[in-house]
């Protein structure tokens, strides 16, 4: 017969033994104090005795309670990180000829759970990219997460137009607040029209087709950045759609032609937790500065923008960042494809950088 291993039959023990042990330490104080006579009496010494029983059976549950929320938040944070995984998986780290490279810092040590969403997929109408932020954290976030990625993941495969996918969105999140609300608020007896106006959420769509030509559809989200031949510059200065959620979606929605991604430039998608990290002199973080530090090299692999930048803003935020941060980056790999224009070929007027964007 093998050897009994010990530790199989003490786990069960500690968990049979373990919601006993306040009521035996509270037992113990009762009995001390009806049945003890040094208990009922009245002189100095009696009582210091009695205090420090009462003190060490006080202190003794409150570390049990202590223990046993420290248990259970552990184990909270192991479901929250696994729900997570599955939700906001890793990327590969190459999708249809593009290089792909992603992050997440949390703004709270040891939080799992945020409200940063990205994904690319290769589709037969391009590869198509979603990155967005949703306001607030915890569990009511990671549901809108669920609610945008498993939206974007069958959408982008059924419409060949980015503006039917955007609607798909739209709609996905419109659902999932209201059937919030009325899981929230049971006794209400109804389910509001429209979301509530403090539900939002950023989002920004793109699509590289086989030529690399890029396309956007932007709902408030800070555009991404272009390194390439002529240095860093912004992807667009279009003005951007109202964030998903307050308001409806335009009837037209006119999809921004963003040029070219040239084989070897990279583009830099980030939530606004990284252009808003604060040093302790309440500066704001350069990205601009960031990556054109990174782009003097050539050729430079989405894992080091990636791990260049989030170095940075650690060390900017003293490792303390106010806001999630949430980083995708990619970067065309193809190799013969021609695309129309000689490298640092100027960009349309309306997508040139302006002196106002680097801070």
């Amino acid at each position: 017969m093998g050897a009994i291993d010990m530790s199989v039959i003490g786990r069960p023990l500690r968990r049979a033994l373990s919601p006993g042990l306040p009521a035996v330490r509270g037992a113990v104080a009762v009995t001390y104090k009806l049945g003890c006579p040094l208990a009922r009496q009245d002189g100095l010494g009696a009582r210091i005795v009695t205090s420090a029983v009462f003190f060490a059976v006080g202190t003794g549950l409150i570390h049990h309670l202590r223990h046993r929320l420290l248990r259970e938040l552990r184990q909270a944070r192991r479901v929250a990180r696994a729900a997570q995984g599955v939700l906001l998986r890793p990327l590969p780290p190459r999708v249809d000829g593009l290089d792909v490279a992603a992050a997440r810092l949390s703004a709270e040590r040891g939080a799992t759970v945020g409200g940063d969403l990205y994904e690319v997929i290769a589709t037969e109408h391009g590869v198509r990219v979603v990155i967005g932020d949703v306001r607030g954290h915890g569990l009511p976030a990671l549901g809108a997460v669920a609610a945008l990625l498993g939206s974007f993941r069958e959408a982008v495969h059924d419409e060949p137009d980015l503006g039917r996918v955007l609607r798909r969105l739209d709609r996905a999140l419109a659902r999932h607040l209201r059937e919030r609300h009325r899981e929230e608020h049971p006794a209400s007896g109804r389910v509001p029209e429209a979301p509530v106006s403090e539900e939002f959420v950023t989002v920004l769509l793109l699509e590289i087709g086989g030529d690399g030509e890029v396309r956007a559809l932007n709902c408030g989200h800070p555009w991404p950045y272009l390194i390439g031949g002529g240095g860093v510059e912004p992807l667009a200065r279009a003005d951007p759609l109202p964030p998903l959620g307050p308001f409806p979606l335009p009837p037209d929605l006119p999809v921004v032609p963003c040029g070219p991604l040239r084989p070897g430039e990279s583009l830099v998608m980030y939530t606004d937790g990284v252009e808003d990290a604060r040093d302790a002199r309440g500066r704001f973080f350069s990205l601009p500065a960031a990556l054109a530090a990174v782009a003097h090299d050539p050729p430079v692999s989405p894992q080091t923008i990636v791990r260049t930048v989030e170095g940075a803003v650690l060390r900017h935020t003293a490792g303390a960042p106010a806001d999630d941060v949430a980083l995708l980056v990619l970067r065309n790999g193809r190799a013969g494809v021609r695309i129309p224009g000689a490298r640092g070929t100027a960009r349309p007027a309306a997508l040139q950088p302006h002196p106002s964007d680097h801070r």
